[in-house]
């Protein structure tokens, strides 16, 4: 989830308690769990410390397979804007990209295991997507409208999404001229799964939304500042849109949280799977070292000013950090070493 947990009705807290598991192989029988091979090296490359976090893993299913993200674009979205957004997932698999890198990040993601001992797959790649460029549910969404708006997606006539619950995510983006229920005051994104009696399936989801006309300087951030924040300059974006340059951090925290926690069963801190403190949740706010508050952390800028954090496929891009349950710490590709 994103900046405050999904508030569930009870419905959904009894669809939770009958979700079917998904099969996890896994994908480097060459690896021991939590291999050092898949650790960040020796540099500390690490912020906002806690004792007192207890990340746990409730036995739930993790994404071991290869992880395949199906998008529905909800909403008129020029082409240069999902290029951005394509771009940045095939990023997070291009080992070759240049350091600090969007594969570096995702590396933190790969420590988190099942309960057979098998790690997050290394491997995220784009899968089909579905335009909804005339709205067919309107501009005002609703956190149970978004999952008949998938429901649409993967049975419509032609070219229906692909339905793989072991593997499938399904990430709903919305223009920036669509709202959905508690965009902008509560959350920028969120994740859960679809229901059944809805959707017909059982199937792992995010929604993100493009803040650039509603709430930049909310759900934008560093990119955009808020009215409050005075003396306060926006960033350069490292894309040239501030909207979609504020979505990546987003979409990066979900499906880092898809990932370890598809059916909310799975990892998270605290006691209470109806508001479970995730792995990006822990660190939201953290771009870089010594981040905390409204100071994103030490950051990098390319030569015409703009900021970034991470590379990735011949683009650059902010993203959070996310926390490492083995050292206990929010971590990064793009730290200082301390």
């Amino acid at each position: 989830m994103h900046q405050f947990p999904v508030l569930l009705s009870l419905i959904a807290v009894s669809v939770l308690l009958m979700v079917t598991p998904v099969i996890g192989y896994r994908p480097w029988p060459h690896l021991k769990p939590n291999s050092s091979d898949l650790t960040l090296g020796s540099s500390k490359k690490f912020e906002g410390s806690s004792e007192f976090v207890q990340m746990r893993y409730h036995m739930g299913p993790v994404l071991t397979a290869n992880i395949t993200v199906h998008i529905v674009w909800y909403g008129r979205w020029q082409k240069s804007q999902k290029k951005i957004i394509r771009e940045f997932i095939n990023s997070i698999s291009a080992v070759d990209a240049k350091r600090p890198s969007v594969a570096g990040w995702w590396k933190t993601v790969q420590l988190y295991t099942d309960q057979t001992g098998a790690n997050i797959s290394h491997t995220v790649h784009l899968g089909e997507e579905k335009n909804d460029r005339f709205y067919s549910h309107g501009k005002k969404l609703t956190r149970l409208s978004i999952q008949s708006v998938i429901k649409s997606a993967v049975t419509a006539s032609t070219r229906p999404l692909p339905i793989n619950p072991r593997s499938g995510l399904f990430l709903l983006l919305t223009s920036d001229d669509v709202y959905v229920q508690d965009f902008c005051g509560q959350v920028c994104g969120f994740h859960y799964f679809t229901f059944p009696s809805i959707v017909g399936y059982t199937l792992p989801y995010a929604w993100v939304g493009n803040s650039a006309k509603l709430c930049p300087g909310v759900c934008a951030y560093p990119f955009a500042v808020p009215k409050y924040m005075t003396g306060f300059k926006p960033l350069k974006s490292p894309n040239g849109d501030v909207g979609v340059d504020g979505m990546i951090s987003v979409i990066g925290h979900e499906i880092a949280e898809l990932a370890t926690n598809p059916l909310v069963n799975a990892w998270y801190a605290g006691q209470d799977p109806v508001a479970p403190v995730e792995i990006a949740d822990l660190c939201e706010g953290i771009y870089g070292t010594g981040g905390g508050g409204s100071y994103t952390g030490q950051l990098l800028n390319d030569k015409d000013g703009a900021t970034f954090n991470m590379n990735g496929i011949g683009r650059r891009y902010l993203v959070q950090w996310v926390w490492n349950h083995i050292l206990n710490y929010c971590t990064g590709p793009n730290a200082l070493d301390q």
